[in-house]
């Protein structure tokens, strides 16, 4: 990756935390608690009309393998 392009990618995560300082807290969170099979991870998105899409998965061992050949990855 080329170095003008991390610099953006990172000035894009500063505004992206300035503007949801909630969001990296709970990144935080996750990271130090980590997550175990048989945790629920559920996601809602609400669109300005109101219409709400949601879903969820029990997360599986495969899932957490996954989760920790990508966090190798870095």
């Amino acid at each position: 990756m080329n170095p003008q392009a991390i610099m953006q990618i990172m000035a894009a995560w500063n505004t992206f935390r300035s503007n949801h300082p909630k969001f990296p807290a709970f990144l935080e969170a996750l990271r130090a608690q980590g997550i175990k099979e048989d945790s629920v991870i559920e996601i809602s998105i609400t669109d300005p009309d109101g219409k709400k899409i949601e879903t969820n998965i029990k997360v599986k061992q495969s899932d957490l393998d996954l989760f920790e050949s990508l966090k190798n990855m870095r």
